[in-house]
């Protein structure tokens, strides 16, 4: 549906350099990464609001690059959702329509639908300067769904809500994508927001597209420092390869002074990934198992749906551990066992 081809972009010191995406017609999909990144910027050259260097876009196979905006089938909501203030919603989601010199009664009939389908049509009449932060980010989702577009780019766009709103509005993003079959580009840097609509998600960083993938395939396999540490994993080694195992796809490296397996084969020096949550936390009075090493909990933070545990090893580890879990460790010494299917290594 949507295929960058190295698109790149340059404004002051900062570059958008070599952006290739491949979305698939009715994906979700969001674009991640911190302030800065590229993300907006890289919304606006799809939508046409600015011009790439070098480069190309396609929607469905055809050459967009240098459409003009309104020719290119796109709804864009902009972070401060761009409103006419002294308009009323019916005249701020008829705004796009009147540009396409939609018939009257079409037009009345378009505008009366997407406003039941955003759940607006009370406030048809109202003029925008008294709306709430959600009232008036819904009408701004209608104005740009009004025309039926193929493709919906939103720029943070729930950023300015509050979290029980937030939640709210993005269920209602999601159904309104699954129920009229849209393509949606989705900027954001909140993880949660991320996972509550993305069918894929790729992160930015300084420009570049540091790895695209499934939410499942950024959190668990990170292919970079940079992906893991903005996916939340605290538990970044440096390690060093001192052998593999005979007749086995696996290897032995050193972190600090603990021996740990991993699968697959590597030489030298490199960097490896643990997840909090798939730190096993046991009795060091278990039997004798393999990544099993003495650590003790220097401190603890309850998060509500786990136990965040600080523990000294060497090597030093943060876990996420189920209230149940955490309780039965109080008895004694205890130890940190890590599976070598949840060691992940990186660049």
């Amino acid at each position: 549906m949507i295929r960058t081809e190295h698109l790149t972009f340059s404004v002051g010191r900062f570059q958008l350099d070599d952006v290739n995406l491949d979305l698939a017609p009715n994906e979700y999909f969001v674009l991640l990464g911190p302030p800065g990144s590229g993300k907006s910027i890289l919304l606006e050259c799809l939508c046409g609001l600015k011009q790439p260097r070098a480069g190309r876009v396609f929607i469905d196979g055809r050459d967009i690059t240098r459409e003009e905006p309104r020719k290119r089938n796109i709804g864009y909501v902009p972070q401060d959702y761009a409103l006419f203030p002294h308009l009323t919603v019916n005249d701020n989601i008829a705004f796009g329509l009147r540009a396409a010199a939609a018939h009257r009664d079409a037009l009345r009939a378009k505008v009366a639908k997407t406003a039941d389908l955003l759940g607006i049509a009370h406030l048809l009449d109202r003029r925008v300067v008294g709306l709430s932060g959600g009232e008036k980010q819904r009408t701004a989702l209608a104005r740009a769904l009004a025309p039926q577009p193929g493709v919906l780019l939103l720029d943070e766009p729930v950023c300015a809500l509050d979290e029980a709103m937030r939640q709210s509005v993005c269920a209602m993003l999601r159904r309104i994508q699954t129920e009229i079959s849209l393509t949606v580009v989705h900027v954001s840097h909140n993880l949660e927001e991320a996972f509550s609509v993305a069918d894929r998600a790729a992160i930015l960083n300084d420009g570049r597209i540091e790895q695209s993938g499934t939410l499942d395939e950024l959190l668990r396999r990170p292919r970079s420092e940079f992906v893991a540490r903005f996916m939340r994993c605290e538990n970044i080694f440096d390690a060093r390869v001192i052998g593999r195992l005979p007749d086995a796809d696996f290897t032995t490296i050193r972190v600090d002074a603990v021996d740990l397996i991993i699968p697959g084969r590597f030489d030298g020096h490199l960097k490896v990934v643990v997840r909090p949550e798939n730190v096993i936390v046991e009795s060091a009075a278990q039997p004798p198992a393999p990544n099993a090493f003495p650590v003790r909990m220097t401190a603890s933070r309850d998060f509500g749906s786990f136990i965040r545990a600080s523990l000294a090893g060497p090597p030093d580890l943060v876990a996420h551990l189920p209230a149940a879990a955490f309780a039965t460790l109080a008895a004694g010494p205890i130890r940190a066992r890590l599976m070598p299917e949840n060691i992940s290594p990186i660049k």
